[in-house]
């Protein structure tokens, strides 16, 4: 693809963009539409690239122009495959026993590391972000540690790349994995059948779910779980809090990512309120994973009527 428009949009505009194929329909040349979050957790500052593989004219540009009601800032790219490019300014990820790669970045995986194929831009979860290889260092330290799990779950899975760790270093263990995103959920599967990571509802697979939080009838009713990760944002994670204290097991350990820094104190304690404690923090750069465990709740404070949902819109899955 030779040309390339750049234009300043929310994330409503973006998002919008993907799903209106009427509107793609009055292209002559339709391009291939990549959204970005320029700044975490601002709405307002996304922009979209439209990559065409001919120099858009005038009704092409002005089509993407009164859209977002932006300026595009057009350019020529050299001939080249511009996302096997992309993919290969990815470097591969290693977190504690784990190598993430895309097809294009391989290179030599370190000896007894088990390697993921993950390629970049399918979904959030592709281990180069701080937040999910701050996921892939804990989960390594649990196990290192003499951790067992039997009954895991891993809510807003992405790619489903922590699920197929967690496994990896249970395989024994019962695995959920659900997405509010019926294309992660797509991505996931994929991802499993690359990755030889057996799908399915028995001891030893990755049972997967397109779900909003907790609210889905399996991801109920396999609970409780003694190993919950969410690599999600800082305000679903405080909306699941009473949530997640319903299905976690008592005694059972809650992975939590996706915040700042600066969100640590909110998000902590809305789960001090619902009964978990803060054990651990470790952050990457911005980006903290902390490690809770629930505490032994009797009587009448139990939470029993949480909803399961979260307000977090589908797509909502950060930056690489």
């Amino acid at each position: 693809m030779n040309w390339k428009a750049t234009l300043p949009c929310s994330r409503a505009e973006a998002e919008a963009m993907h799903e209106d194929d009427e509107w793609l329909e009055l292209f002559d040349n339709l391009p291939t539409l990549v959204a970005d979050e320029l700044e975490a957790f601002n709405d307002a500052k996304w922009s979209i690239q439209a990559y065409f593989n001919a120099k858009p004219d005038r009704h092409d540009i002005d089509l993407l122009e009164t859209r977002v009601n932006a300026k595009a800032v057009i350019e020529r790219l050299p001939d080249e495959d511009w996302l096997t490019l992309s993919q290969q300014s990815v470097t591969p990820v290693s977190a504690g026993r784990f190598y993430v790669h895309t097809s294009t970045n391989k290179g030599a995986v370190p000896r007894g590391a088990r390697a993921f194929l993950i390629e970049a831009g399918q979904a959030f979860g592709t281990g180069g972000h701080e937040t999910t290889s701050g996921c892939l260092d804990m989960l390594d330290r649990l196990r290192s540690n003499g951790k067992q799990f039997h009954h895991i779950a891993d809510i807003g899975t992405g790619t489903g790349l922590l699920a197929f760790a967690a496994l990896h270093l249970w395989p024994r263990a019962v695995v959920t994995a659900s997405d509010i995103d019926p294309v992660s959920i797509d991505v996931t599967r994929d991802n499993a059948a690359v990755n030889a990571v057996p799908v399915g509802r028995d001891c030893g697979c990755v049972a997967l779910y397109v779900a909003t939080g907790t609210d889905h009838p399996a991801i109920i009713g396999r609970a409780p779980y003694d190993l919950l990760i969410a690599n999600i944002l800082a305000g679903p994670l405080v909306e699941l809090a009473p949530s997640f204290a319903t299905v976690v097991a008592d005694g059972g350990t809650l992975i939590l990512a996706g915040l700042l820094n600066t969100q640590v104190k909110q998000v902590a304690a809305a789960y001090r309120r619902n009964g978990f404690l803060l054990l651990e923090r470790r952050d990457s750069g911005d980006w903290p994973c902390l490690r809770l465990v629930k505490r032994r709740i009797y009587g009448h404070k139990r939470p029993i009527r949480a909803s399961g949902r979260t307000s977090q819109p589908p797509g909502d899955f950060g930056t690489w």
